[in-house]
C-alpha cells in the first residue's frame, strides 16, 4: 500500500506507529545502562538484546514469508548485502551506542550517533561523487556546529574520547544502515525479512566477539536500580529485548512502507528527546543548557540535511533510492 493511497485515518495511523518505534528506540540506552552498571560489559548487553530480538523475529518472519525470502535474496545477489546489514546496521550499531552510552551521558551518544544522516550527505557528495542541494549542505553545517556545542569543543573536548569515537562509529554505521535499507528496499527485500536476517547475522557477529558463556547469568536474578529503586534484571532485559528492539524495528518496517522519506525522518528525531527523558527519569543523568541547545541544534541541521537529499529525487544516485527507515540502532 504506497503513501499516496493511504487515507488520512491511515495516515494517521502510521505516525503514531512512527512515534512509537522511537519512543520504543529511544528507551534502549538507559535501560541497558543500569545493566551495565551492576555488571555486563557493553558488548554483553548488546549481544542480550541482539539475540534475544532474533529469538522473537525469526519464528515470526518464517511464519509470515516462509523460505522465499532466501531464495530470492540469493537470487538477486542480496546475500552479502544482508550480511553487511546486519554488521553494520545491527551489531555495530547497537555496539558503538551501547559502548558510547556507558561512557557518556545517553543524551550525548544518541545525539552523536544521529550525525549519521550527515555521514549519507557526505557519502553521496564525495564518494558517489552526485551533486547534492545546497541545503544539505547547510544542514551539515548547522549540525557540525550543534556537535561542536554537544561536546563543548572550546573546553577542550571534556567528554571521554573513547565514548567519542565510540558515538561517531554508530553514526557511521547508522549512516551504513540508511544506505544499505535503500538499496536492498529498491531490490524489493522485504523490510521485515531485511530486520529478520539482519539480527541473525548480528547475533552471529556478536557472539564471535562476546563469547556470551562467559556472561555473569547470574545478574538476571538479581536486582538493578532504575529510577532509584530495584527493578528486576531479567524485566529491564526482556523490556531491551521486547519493547526497544522487537516492538521498535517491527512497527519501523511498517512506517517505511507507509510513509515518504522527509516524514520518516522527521519522526525519528524525537527518538532523542525519548533517550535524553528516559535517561533522567531512569538514571538521574542530566545534560547541561549549552549541550541541550547543542542537540537542537544538531537535530535541525540533520534533518535539514536528509531532507534535502531526499527530495532530490532528480539527482544523480538518489532518483533510484527509495525511502529509508527510520534510523536504527540504539
Amino acid at each position: 500500500m504506497g503513501e499516496r493511497h493511504l487515507t488520512a485515518r491511515a495516515k494517521a495511523a502510521a505516525l503514531g506507529l512512527a512515534l512509537l518505534s522511537s519512543v520504543c528506540f529511544g528507551s534502549s540506552g538507559a535501560f541497558a545502562k543500569a545493566l551495565i552498571h551492576d555488571g555486563l560489559t557493553p558488548l554483553q548487553a548488546v549481544w542480550l538484546r541482539v539475540a534475544g530480538a532474533a529469538l522473537v523475529l525469526v519464528p515470526v518472519t518464517l511464519a509470515l514469508r516462509g523460505l522465499s525470502w532466501f531464495h530470492a535474496a540469493r537470487r538477486d545477489g542480496g546475500l552479502p548485502l544482508l550480511v553487511l546489514f546486519g554488521l553494520t546496521g545491527v551489531a555495530g550499531c547497537q555496539a558503538f551506542y551501547f559502548i558510547a552510552a556507558a561512557r557518556l551521558p545517553v543524551g550525548v551518544a544518541i545525539l552523536l550517533e544521529f550525525t549519521g544522516p550527515l555521514l549519507v550527505v557526505a557519502w553521496i557528495r564525495f564518494v558517489r561523487r552526485a551533486p547534492v542541494a545546497r541545503p544539505a549542505v547547510t544542514g551539515v553545517i548547522v549540525a557540525l556546529a550543534g556537535v561542536a556545542c554537544v561536546v563543548q569543543v572550546w573546553t577542550g573536548l571534556r567528554l571521554d574520547g573513547i565514548g567519542l569515537l565510540a558515538g561517531l562509529g554508530a553514526a557511521a554505521c547508522q549512516a551504513a544502515y540508511f544506505l544499505i535499507a535503500k538499496r536492498m528496499t529498491n531490490a524489493e527485500t522485504d523490510p521485515l525479512v531485511l530486520t529478520g536476517a539482519g539480527f541473525v547475522v548480528g547475533a552471529a557477529a556478536l557472539t564471535a566477539l562476546t563469547a556470551p558463556w562467559a556472561i555473569p547469568w547470574r545478574l538476571l536474578a538479581t536486582d538493578v536500580s532504575l529510577a532509584g529503586r530495584p527493578t528486576p534484571a531479567w524485566l529491564v532485559a526482556a523490556w531491551i529485548i521486547v519493547v526497544s528492539t522487537v516492538i521498535a524495528y517491527v512497527t519501523s518496517a511498517l512506517v517505511v512502507q507507509r510513509l515518504p522519506a522527509p516524514v520518516t525522518a522527521a519522526v525519528a528525531y524525537p527518538e532523542v528527546a525519548a533517550a535524553a527523558v528516559f535517561a533522567w527519569l531512569a538514571l538521574g543523568e542530566r545534560l547541561t543548557t549549552v549541550q541541550i541547545a547543542g542537540g537542537v541544534i544538531v537535530l535541525v541541521g540533520a534533518f535539514i540535511a536528509q531532507r534535502a537529499v531526499a527530495a532530490a529525487r532528480p539527482v544523480a544516485v538518489i532518483a533510484d533510492d527509495p525511502a529509508p527507515a527510520p534510523a536504527p540502532a540504539r
